[in-house]
């Protein structure tokens, strides 16, 4: 058990570096380190990384370095396609959701690895507000939000390798505003899909372990307030793009273990 603890920290280190990543680890650690079933994993990624990003997102909302408006246009939206995603996910088998959940690791990476470079400069407004040099209109930054909303119900992932290159881009935020806001929104996000499974689950007669849910969190957040005070201190391209190595490599494996049951279950 202590292996998947130290998962739990890299999870909660990981939100707080780079204010993503933390459901693409959270998953795989839960099935493959803990033993849990699939769907059950995926769900309980939802109440984790929910509790995480929200704890983690307390040191940047003291340093003001969330963009309220870009939690509004992006995170309620958001909130409406994880609910909608997680009543999908009933239609959709296990091995199906963790084959996605790969692929979605794969695109994380470049993603990553892409956005490793400094982020393009903000044009601040003399006032104090964020005025971005190229922010985009409200409703391309909503159509976003629903997309990786219902990516985030689907898969068990918070999106927030989606959410802060969007945010950067279509928010106009410099990385350290993405960062932050990014949490903010995982969290109303994964709390929503996590709401949602627990009904999925009822009706096929399962249900989350409390106690996994709650020790996951608790090192999580403490490893969370770890990677905001060590990203205030390390180049953040970095991080990014040493994280987009290591999504390459979990997304194969994940993605080979797949093929396997679906090729196996074919055999028989």
């Amino acid at each position: 058990m202590w292996i998947a603890l130290i998962g739990a920290v890299l999870i909660g280190l990981s939100l707080g570096l780079l204010g993503s990543g933390g459901s693409i680890l959270t998953v795989p650690v839960l099935v493959y380190l803990v033993g849990e079933p699939d769907k059950i994993a995926i769900a309980e990624s939802l109440g984790i990384v929910g509790a995480i990003a929200a704890a983690g997102a307390l040191p940047y909302a003291r340093q003001r370095t969330i963009d309220w408006r870009s939690v509004l246009f992006f995170g309620i939206p958001g909130i409406i396609g994880t609910y909608g995603g997680a009543w999908l996910s009933r239609f959709v088998s296990g091995p199906v959701q963790l084959s996605l959940f790969a692929v979605v690791m794969l695109l994380a990476a470049v993603l990553m690895y892409r956005r490793s470079q400094p982020a393009l400069p903000v044009v601040r407004a003399a006032a104090g507000g964020l005025e971005a040099s190229r922010r985009h209109a409200a409703w391309k930054i909503m159509l976003e939000g629903l997309s990786v909303g219902v990516l985030t119900g689907l898969v068990g992932v918070g999106g927030g390798f989606l959410i802060v290159p969007a945010l950067v881009l279509l928010g106009g935020l410099d990385m350290r505003q993405a960062v932050g806001t990014s949490l903010v929104i995982i969290a109303l996000k994964s709390f929503a899909g996590y709401l949602k499974y627990l009904e999925v689950l009822a009706e096929l007669g399962l249900s989350v372990h409390w106690e996994t849910v709650g020790l996951f969190a608790a090192v999580g957040i403490a490893g969370s307030f770890a990677g905001n005070w060590i990203g205030g201190r390390i180049p953040q391209h970095h991080l990014q793009r040493g994280f987009a190595v290591f999504l390459v490599a979990m997304g194969l494996w994940i993605l080979y273990q797949n093929i396997e049951a679906f090729t196996g279950s074919i055999a028989n």
